[in-house]
């Protein structure tokens, strides 16, 4: 790109700073460009596409803070911490530095819940580790009368978790997943969990994971990665009555392994092991026995 990159059509500025984003191997290079032109102009993708079209400028500071977030965005800086919003599902959630962004596979995680929801009234609802409270909020902005319940440990994802939480309603708690919510023991419809459940000597393959999310969202705990999602199964059998369900989102590798320590505990009936949007096995789910 220019040095500037004012006085140039957008269609151009855009083209140039996708190629960037291609040449560093960001997934989307177009899609990122359009996303960050679309941040620094304060208008959405489509508005940003008609500018494009008209053969509208960049003005001198919005080309300099544009080439800026591109540059960054080149160093594999996740897109989220450069425009400071994640959208998953329906929501728009705050999210930065210490808080694990949102990925589009769990979007399957929570519509898994939603279903096993459907015609309830009322429904209890619970997020295990829910770091920026994207399950918390879709389950309460998608769930008619759904009572949501969500609980976070990390000093730093809280308050990411408040700001996101507070406007639907969701009772947010900070503390362990593994004792969380004992005033709802066998009282819960269903339990959601996207528990850290990296093994130990593992690396994310993509650098915005690897580089920036933070460890404690990461990894799950032990050679395995199976500590905290092996919390999560307790709680939940815990928190369920009868006929709850339960669903855990995991690596693809750990699929086989979910399904064998849902049978052993003894607390489900109908596992079942679930495919993502890709066609990876990446959620396991019960019924509370």
């Amino acid at each position: 790109m220019s040095e500037s990159g004012s006085g140039r059509p957008l269609a151009q500025v855009l083209g140039d700073a996708a190629a960037v984003l291609e040449s560093a191997g960001v997934p989307s290079p177009r899609v990122d460009a359009e996303l960050l032109a679309a941040h620094v102009l304060d208008v959405g993708r489509g508005r940003l596409a008609s500018m494009s079209m008209m053969g509208e400028s960049f003005t001198p500071a919005a080309a300099a803070s544009f080439e800026q977030l591109v540059a960054r965005r080149a160093t594999r800086v996740p897109l989220q911490h450069l425009t400071g919003v994640a959208h998953f599902r329906y929501l728009d959630l705050f999210v930065g530095p210490g808080v694990f962004v949102p990925r589009p596979e769990t979007e399957s995680v929570v519509q898994l819940a939603i279903d096993a929801a459907r015609g309830m009234e009322h429904p209890l609802m619970v997020d295990l580790g829910t770091g920026s409270g994207a399950i918390a909020g879709s389950l309460a902005h998608e769930v008619p009368g759904a009572r949501v319940h969500a609980v976070e440990l990390s000093d730093d994802a809280f308050p990411y978790a408040q700001r996101n939480l507070a406007p639907l309603g969701v009772n947010l708690v900070q503390g362990d997943l593994t004792h969380a919510f004992a005033e709802l023991n066998g009282s819960c419809d269903v339990v959601v969990s996207n528990p850290p459940y990296i093994p130990a000597n593992a690396l994310p393959r993509e650098p915005e994971a690897r580089d920036h999310d933070p460890h404690m969202a990461l990894y799950g705990g032990g050679e395995d990665g199976m500590v905290l999602p092996r919390a999560a199964e307790a709680s939940a059998a815990r928190l369920l009555h009868p006929g709850g369900f339960f669903v855990m989102e995991h690596a693809e590798v750990q699929a086989a392994g979910m399904a064998a320590m849902f049978a052993a505990s003894g607390h489900w009936e109908r596992v079942a092991t679930h495919r993502d949007l890709t066609g990876r096995d990446r959620a396991t789910s019960g019924i509370r026995r």
